[in-house]
Formats: structure tokens, C-alpha cells, sequence
């Protein structure tokens, strides 16, 4: 645990595809919230130093949160993309923390042991910002990872703007990352809603990055079921599935 980190947790969505009026965040694994899940794992690594955003069904989210753990909250009112969920948590980021990891609330299954991996590889080689990735076996969906001919991140193009020769990378985006502070609210500055989805993408900081010449790099997860995203009623039960195996080997 680092005060020099705090951890931003982006659970504002609802979830459409979870075919529930619940905010998608407090769909439960285990008999557990998947935002309780997120945050053991994110106070693991920063204590208290964490802001969970917030916006539909704000109150519950909230509430919820606040009877297991002490985190600072950030409304976002509209849901106008990750980029815009950021700018809205950063005014609630501790001061004296210079470094930032951003997780999401539905990726349960993440352990503490990647994301000290992460954060390990960002602090030994200097970074500005590094990105947690996977080689996926299956990288439709994703955004897929951007490198140049020497090897260096160069940006990530999410699925609905990738062309035909982006969509067979297999190095796909996590949706996890650790950066530093005074970077992030500069390429926050920098980004805009030219896209598919007309979001503010938080992805769009690694290209403004490597435009800057910042020190960028990516780590990736060891396990790929740690990543995964639940955005619907078959994912919540594979995540049960899966958060239940490791429990056994746990054992």
C-alpha cells in the first residue's frame, strides 16, 4: 500500500445489457457486489485513497460502499464516455497522491498481485503511464493495442474505430492503468468526442502520449479470466463460475 497512489474506480454505468433496472455494479458474485469485490482489491493497494465515480443510481452505489469502506465519491451525471468519468473523479484525488491507477467497477475477478505488477513496472521504468493488457485468444470487443515497428505503445483504437488490419491484434486493452498524475490531467485537456461512439474515451491519453514523447508501457495480466468485463447476465455467471474455482484452489 502507497499514499503516493490513489485508485479512481469508474462505476457510473447501468448496464443495459444486464437486463435489470440495478446499476450494474451491484449485481452480486458470491452473494457479493461487484463494486465490493473491485474496491478489496483497489484498497489492497491504496488503502482509502480511492474515488468511486458514480451515476446512475448514485444513492445505492454510494450507500452501499459506504458501509464496508471510507472513499471519496464523484458524480457523473452524464455518462459521456471513460475520458469524461475521469475529468469528473480527478477534483476528488487525495493531494498528495502523484500517481493514479484507474480501474473499472465490473472487472471483479482482478487480483492485488497484478495490479502490484502493474504499479511495480510503472515506478522501475519511470513511466507516465502504463497500461495493463491481454493476448487474447478472442479480441472482438476490445480495443485493441497500437504498437510501432521498434515496439513502442503508440495508442489503443477501441473496436467500433478499429480498420480490418487493427481488428486481427490480438493484444487487446485491459481497461486498467497507472498514471502519473500530472500527466493524466494534461492529456485529459487534450482529448475529445471525435469518435463512433462521440465518448471522451480515456483510451485516446495514450495516443496524446506518445504525440508528447511520454514514457509509455504495457504490462500483461498473466491471466486473462482476471480482466474480464461483466456486461450481461451470461458474464455475471461466468465470473461466479470462475471467482468460485479460484475460491477451491484457495482452500
Amino acid at each position: 500500500m502507497d499514499n503516493n497512489v490513489a485508485v479512481i474506480i469508474l462505476a457510473a454505468g447501468l448496464g443495459t445489457r444486464m437486463k435489470s433496472g440495478m446499476a450494474k455494479v451491484l449485481h452480486t458474485i458470491m452473494g457479493k457486489a461487484m463494486i465490493l469485490h473491485v474496491l478489496e482489491t483497489a484498497e489492497r493497494i491504496a488503502g482509502t485513497n480511492i474515488v468511486v465515480v458514480v451515476g446512475h443510481q448514485a444513492d445505492q452505489v454510494s450507500a452501499l460502499v459506504e458501509r464496508h469502506i471510507t472513499v471519496r465519491f464523484a458524480l457523473q451525471a452524464e455518462q459521456l464516455g471513460t475520458g469524461h468519468a475521469v475529468m469528473c473523479a480527478m477534483p476528488e484525488v487525495p493531494s498528495e497522491s502523484e500517481h493514479i491507477m484507474i480501474l473499472c467497477g465490473d472487472v471483479p475477478l482482478l487480483t492485488p498481485e497484478t495490479l502490484q505488477r502493474l504499479l511495480d513496472d510503472h515506478f522501475s521504468n519511470q513511466r507516465d503511464l502504463t497500461i495493463l493488457a491481454i493476448d487474447a485468444k478472442n479480441p472482438t470487443g476490445y480495443g485493441r493495442v497500437i504498437m510501432d515497428a521498434r515496439g513502442n505503445l503508440t495508442g489503443i483504437v477501441e473496436e467500433a474505430d478499429a480498420d480490418e488490419n487493427q481488428k486481427r491484434i490480438s493484444v487487446v486493452n485491459a481497461g486498467i492503468y497507472c498514471v502519473k498524475r500530472m500527466f493524466l490531467k494534461q492529456a485529459l485537456a487534450m482529448i475529445d468526442a471525435d469518435n463512433a461512439q462521440k465518448e471522451l474515451y480515456l483510451t485516446d491519453i495514450v495516443a496524446v502520449g506518445y504525440r508528447q514523447g511520454a514514457r509509455l508501457g504495457v504490462v500483461l495480466a498473466p491471466d486473462a479470466d482476471e480482466i474480464i468485463g461483466v456486461n450481461s447476465v451470461a458474464e455475471l455467471k461466468q465470473a461466479e463460475i470462475l471467482m468460485k474455482k479460484r475460491a477451491v484452489k484457495l482452500a
